[in-house]
Formats: structure tokens, C-alpha cells, sequence
């Protein structure tokens, strides 16, 4: 069927689908669990704090024994200095005094030679320690960092896995015959005159073309599916429109599907838009026929728009739908 709107459109033979590949994980191997990971690396952060109070409770002890140390340092210094002086040798005590008085010099000498290694191994441990507490400082980052990007990667997963809820369960429920959904509401501008009406099944064949610009079809597939869909190629910013009146049922970001918008159409029919590059609609929001849905956007493969016809969760085939 003839539209006004001038499509042109080549569909490509529908041939077997070449499926986008993601690489596969080595056989044997099981990724972690992000829970256990996430307490592996709270444990090895409480060890770190544990280490860190340890090391400043010893270095505070230290500043009170090396203040002590210091002290007995210098107060032997001055004493065996006073000992060593020439003036103060006992000469005229004869060889009895004058060998006390080395045999003070000697223990005094050996005293503060004792004193200053204390001394040298305190202000050796305690440099040690500041360079422990460096160390774990370092470590605490590098951990800090790995546990955000733990976290980030946990609530990466935890909303994929909201959003593939919310994607199967938009394919769960329908509404009614959807004869409430075909009205043009003010459309987007180009919708052509034969306005498909009724429920969506007798639109087979009739439904508006998805894409308002030149575009060329083929047939194609997305990962996770296993029914076949179609890429029309055409420029970025091109505007999506819904085929058929429907209420939104899906309007997020999905996975191989890009930012997608599902429209339940009743009876449980669905038509899926994927690769958008902007969505105007909300989840809930009744839609009809002709009014736009996003923008045709590129994931890095082309400018397209995705588009698949489900009846459940099942893909069928969408060309014939299009009339193409």
C-alpha cells in the first residue's frame, strides 16, 4: 500500500540472523559474587584501620620515650663532659684517685653511649612507623577506590537487573483490544490519511512507517531475542513514531536494545523502537498513532532505528505488519 508519506525502503532477504557477539567468559571460570567481594575488601579496610590505630598508639608512646630519651641524653653528655674535662682530673689524688676517676669516665662513657643507641633505635621505629602509616594511608585509597567502583559496578548490575525486570514484565500483562488507543492526537506531521484503526491485529499490513525520513530496512536481530526484527537506517535525529496507538510500557535503557520504548497495543501486541537517540515519552503515557517516541540515534554501528513487533514475548516477523 501506497502511503503519503515518501519512504523509501529497501528490505533486505531475511536471512539468518548474525548475532552482535559480547565475548563469553573463559569455560570454568564463575564471576565472582559481588557480595563476597564487597566483604573481602571491607575486611582488608577494617585491617588497614585496625593497623593504622595500632601504629598511632605506638608512635604516641614512642614521642613520650624519645622525649625521655633526648633528655637522658644530654644530661649524661653534660656529665661526661664535666668528667672529661682536663681541669677536673683528680692529679694530685695520685694513681688510686686517678684510676677511680677513669673507671667513672669509662661507665659514664658506656652509659651514653647507650642512651644515644636508645635514642637512635626509638627515632628508627618511629620512622618506621611514619612510613608504615604512609603505606596504609596508600593502601586505604587504592581500597577506597576499588570499593566505589565495587559499588558502582553492584548498582550498574542491580539496576540492569531492575530494568530486565521491568523489560520482561512490560511483555507480562496487555491491556484490552486497544480500540482506545488509535485516535490521532494532534500526530506528528507526515502521518498518512489511512490511519490504521481498530484492534491491532486487522492493522497487519497497515501500520504507519516508524521512521519520518528516507530509510533503508533490513532484517536483523538483537541479542537475547529470538525472533527477527528490522534496522532502518536513517540520519541521527530522525523522529520515531508510534505505528499504532498504544500505552507506554517500557521507556528506559536496555542492554543490546539501546534507549528503547515498548508500546503495549493491546491484545498483547507490542511494538519495540530501540537505538533511540532521545525518548519523549514516560512509561504509562497513552500514545496515538503517528505521535512521536524519540529520535533515531547511533550505538557506534550506523544511525537506526530498531524496530520489532511481539505478540507476548514472542518477535514476529515485522515487515509484513509494515506492509513492506
Amino acid at each position: 500500500m501506497r502511503r503519503a508519506l515518501v519512504v523509501a525502503v529497501a528490505v533486505a532477504a531475511f536471512c539468518p540472523f548474525v548475532a552482535r557477539s559480547h565475548a563469553a567468559p573463559l569455560a570454568g571460570t564463575r564471576p565472582a559474587d559481588p557480595a563476597l567481594a564487597l566483604a573481602a575488601l571491607d575486611r582488608k579496610i577494617a585491617d588497614l584501620d585496625s593497623e593504622e590505630q595500632s601504629d598511632k598508639q605506638e608512635l604516641g608512646r614512642l614521642a613520650g620515650e624519645i622525649a625521655t630519651a633526648r633528655t637522658r641524653v644530654v644530661t649524661r653528655g653534660r656529665a661526661f663532659y664535666k668528667l672529661t674535662r682536663a681541669g677536673l682530673l683528680p692529679l694530685g689524688g695520685g694513681f688510686d684517685a686517678l684510676v677511680t676517676h677513669a673507671m667513672h669516665v669509662e661507665r659514664a662513657r658506656r652509659l651514653l653511649v647507650a642512651d644515644v643507641d636508645e635514642d637512635a633505635r626509638l627515632h628508627g621505629r618511629a620512622a618506621d612507623l611514619a612510613r608504615e602509616l604512609e603505606r596504609v594511608a596508600r593502601d586505604r585509597v587504592s581500597l577506597a577506590s576499588q570499593r566505589t567502583a565495587m559499588d558502582a559496578a553492584r548498582l550498574a548490575m542491580d539496576d540492569e537487573a531492575r530494568r530486565q525486570a521491568a523489560f520482561d514484565k512490560a511483555f507480562e500483562t496487555s491491556t484490552g483490544a486497544g480500540t482506545d488507543y488509535v485516535a490521532v492526537n494532534g500526530g506528528t506531521a507526515g502521518v498518512a490519511p489511512e490511519v490504521p484503526s481498530g484492534a491491532f491485529a486487522a492493522a497487519r499490513g497497515r501500520l504507519l512507517f516508524p521512521v519520518v525520513a528516507r530509510a533503508d530496512a533490513r532484517a536483523a536481530h538483537r541479542e537475547g531475542t529470538e525472533g527477527p526484527g528490522l534496522e532502518i537506517h536513517a540520519p541521527v535525529g530522525s523522529v520515531v513514531r508510534a505505528v499504532f496507538g498504544g500505552r507506554v510500557a517500557f521507556a528506559d535503557r536496555y542492554g543490546p536494545y539501546g534507549r528503547i520504548v515498548i508500546l503495549d497495543h493491546g491484545d498483547h501486541y507490542y511494538t519495540v523502537s530501540g537505538d533511540l537517540d532521545e525518548i519523549d515519552v514516560k512509561i504509562g503515557q497513552d500514545i496515538g498513532v503517528g505521535e512521536r517516541l524519540g529520535t533515531v540515534g547511533d550505538d557506534g554501528q550506523g544511525a537506526m532505528l530498531y524496530f520489532e513487533v511481539r505478540h507476548g514475548s514472542q518477535t514476529v516477523q515485522p515487515a509484513p505488519w509494515l506492509g513492506l
